[in-house]
């Protein structure tokens, strides 16, 4: 199938599990993943109507940047570990950081996106499963909380909401129960009313449990392979 094909298909089963409770399919953002993809494959994906885009390296979509220049619509948003060192050529190339995991990186980002005089918008991954291969931050951490007291001073970074990544199962309803803790855990935080927090993004779900993830929630869903196919290794 080509990507078009493949992209309706997915809209398809978006529209199909909101339906299931009772949301409408426009409530979800539909992320292509296109790490490891070259620029040709997503003009493709740009022209079947795709706008938001994800990548988890600096590096990669700097060197994809110049071929995609023209897709002034496309939205850009890195959804890897961002190290320290690479904070302001993050803000530079991307329109959000959905993957910010210390209060030290919203720290830089915030500085760069100053900087640079525009406004980033940022989610915190949270490390639902607790698994020390992957970044985000723990629930109920020091480090969650000095994000959280942090963002009043932050007027160039804008926190939209939360990511995650649960561990990876066979069985997409082996992911249920971390899309529900980060779906509580949003929902703990907005009781708090805290100030300069926005809660509207739950970014979850990817191309084998996507529709679990709208079902508890998601209001963007990552999807890759379902997309562009197999990952080209790099």
């Amino acid at each position: 199938m080509s990507i078009a094909e493949n992209i309706a298909q997915v809209r398809e089963r978006i529209a199909a599990a909101a339906r299931r409770t009772g949301r409408q399919a426009d409530e979800i953002i539909l992320m292509g993943v296109s790490k490891t993809f070259p620029a040709e494959r997503i003009r493709e994906a740009h022209a079947a109507g795709l706008r938001v885009f994800g990548e988890n390296k600096v590096q990669e979509l700097a060197s994809k940047a110049d071929a995609l220049r023209d897709l002034l619509d496309a939205e850009w948003h890195m959804i890897g570990h961002v190290q320290t060192n690479k904070a302001a050529k993050a803000t530079e190339l991307f329109d959000a950081v959905d993957s910010v995991d210390s209060f030290r990186m919203a720290e830089k980002l915030n500085a760069s996106a100053e900087s640079a005089g525009k406004t980033l918008s940022v989610l915190i991954e949270i490390n639902v499963g607790g698994e020390q291969a992957k970044s985000g931050v723990a629930p109920d951490s020091e480090e969650l909380e000095q994000i959280l007291q942090g963002a009043p001073r932050w007027g160039n970074v804008k926190i939209e909401g939360l990511m995650a990544i649960p561990p990876y199962a066979d069985d997409p309803e082996g992911s249920r129960p971390y899309f529900l803790q980060l779906r509580q855990i949003r929902d703990q935080i907005a009781r708090r009313s805290l100030p300069r927090i926005g809660l509207a993004v739950l970014s979850m779900g990817m191309s084998h449990d996507f529709e679990v993830a709208i079902e508890e929630g998601a209001t963007c869903v990552r999807v890759g392979t379902a997309i562009f196919g197999e990952r080209i290794q790099t």
